[in-house]
């Protein structure tokens, strides 16, 4: 595990380079490019140990011992590596290279993985604590390490062969970024009627297709690709196909120019005669909208901990400025209207925190979380949606400008109701299992 000071390597103890903690005075008022912001929610305790038959009745804020180091870690490299770069890297539409290193460096490219393939070992709940941590900084550098974790890794160790686990887990804890190809131009939320194909010739298949809206696409090295093996079954005739970037026929477009979220690449990918061994099939041949609807159950948690994170990363931001912008004689904060608003947020913060954290550790039992983890996304996706844009209100004209982080964290949130499932769906889901439960 790593020491939530210095960030290097220890195992269940404290680091020998270091004893102890600083911290620092942010400087609210400054422009966020030059601000450190301390973060004052999730204050969370030990998780008690389990007794004997596992059963435990603990709030959700209570974490082990391993996943306060590693949200401690987190914090820590998203305050000093990833901060500094957040305006420049959305002006630019461009992810940081030492970043990306960064990330991977730190062990929160493979939060799951088992240190046999280079991961760190740690639980799903961590992953969830990293990404919300890192989405309170920067939403883009949160969702390189939500998609890493949750569906390129969980991908390969879920489905992959032996043979495919030892080729490609080392290289992904290591360097190398994963991208899902599932949506098309006419495949949105109805994403089973995709017609990307992929014909079999002999021990290989030809894929040819395009994808749309495929994240990460502009810097990833292995693609996961969705492709219909036998049109005439239907979607029942998906797979997926294992891919690496520098297959003859595979192409990355130019990314698209986009609202939120501009570090994170987002990019059309085209297959023209693609050869894939078939060795390089994800899992069984028809079974990939399996794959893919598991995978998105999972993914949605991680995208609720992002919304999460960016709420509550805007929500940080903005309330000390309440406190400090003087108005009639007295801070912005003392005015009951504000008052009655700022806690009205919170409380819909706090909500969604449980909802996220509940879903997490629901997954983490192996339970049925499709319900949960659709009301988690849909949830934080609403609230960050509020909570962005209430902050502007409060701050008032500078919350309008770019020479503070309000006005990004308002543009990041909105595709937290668009991708990995729309609130519709979301909505369509819960309703669909709670007809079944009444």
């Amino acid at each position: 595990m790593y020491c939530c000071v210095c960030t290097n390597l220890t195992v269940y103890m404290f680091c020998t380079c270091c004893q102890q903690l600083t911290r620092n005075i942010p400087a609210f008022l400054a422009p966020w490019r030059f601000s450190q912001c301390a973060f004052r929610s999730s204050k969370s305790e030990l998780k008690p140990n389990l007794s004997s038959d596992g059963v435990v009745c603990a709030p959700l804020h209570t974490f082990t011992e391993e996943e306060t180091m590693l949200k401690n870690m987190v914090t820590k490299f998203a305050q000093e590596r990833v901060a500094p770069f957040v305006q420049k890297m959305d002006e630019n539409s461009k992810m940081e290279d030492s970043i990306i290193r960064g990330l991977f460096e730190q062990g929160l490219m493979s939060i799951e993985l088992g240190e046999e393939y280079g991961g760190t070992g740690a639980s799903f709940f961590s992953t969830i604590l990293a990404v919300e941590e890192l989405a309170k900084v920067d939403p883009a550098v949160s969702l390189l390490c939500e998609l890493q974790n949750t569906l390129t890794n969980k991908l390969f160790t879920t489905y992959g062969t032996e043979e495919q686990k030892r080729t490609y887990l080392p290289r992904v804890a290591k360097d190398t970024i994963g991208s899902f190809c599932l949506s098309e131009a006419g495949s949105g939320s109805d994403a089973f009627s995709l017609k990307t194909r992929a014909e079999k010739k002999g021990d290989y298949y030809v894929i040819n297709g395009s994808k749309m809206w495929i994240s990460l696409a502009e810097d990833a090295g292995v693609f996961f690709v969705m492709a219909n093996a036998d049109p005439s079954s239907g979607y029942r005739g998906i797979t997926c196909f294992i891919v690496d970037r520098d297959t003859e026929g595979l192409h990355v477009g130019k990314k698209e120019d986009k609202l939120g979220i501009r570090a994170s690449s987002t990019c059309p990918v085209t297959f023209d005669n693609v050869k894939v061994p078939e060795t390089n099939i994800l899992g069984q041949v028809g079974q990939g909208y399996k794959y893919a609807i598991g995978m998105l159950n999972t993914g949605r948690i991680g995208i609720a901990a992002q919304m999460l994170g960016l709420a509550q990363g805007c929500f940080d931001h903005t309330v000390p400025y309440t406190k400090e912008r003087v108005q009639f004689g007295k801070s912005v904060f003392d005015f009951q209207g504000m008052q009655h608003q700022i806690a009205q947020v919170a409380t819909q913060l706090e909500a969604a925190r449980l909802l996220t954290y509940n879903a997490a550790r629901l997954a983490e039992t192996g339970r049925p979380v499709v319900k949960e983890a659709s009301m988690a996304k849909y949830y934080a996706a609403e609230v960050a949606t509020l909570t962005t844009s209430k902050c502007i209100e409060w701050m008032g004209g500078v919350g309008f400008t770019k020479n503070y982080p309000i006005e990004k964290y308002y543009r990041d949130c909105k595709i937290g109701t668009i991708y990995e499932g729309t609130s519709n769906i979301q909505l369509s889901t819960i309703a669909k299992i709670l007809a079944q439960e009444y």
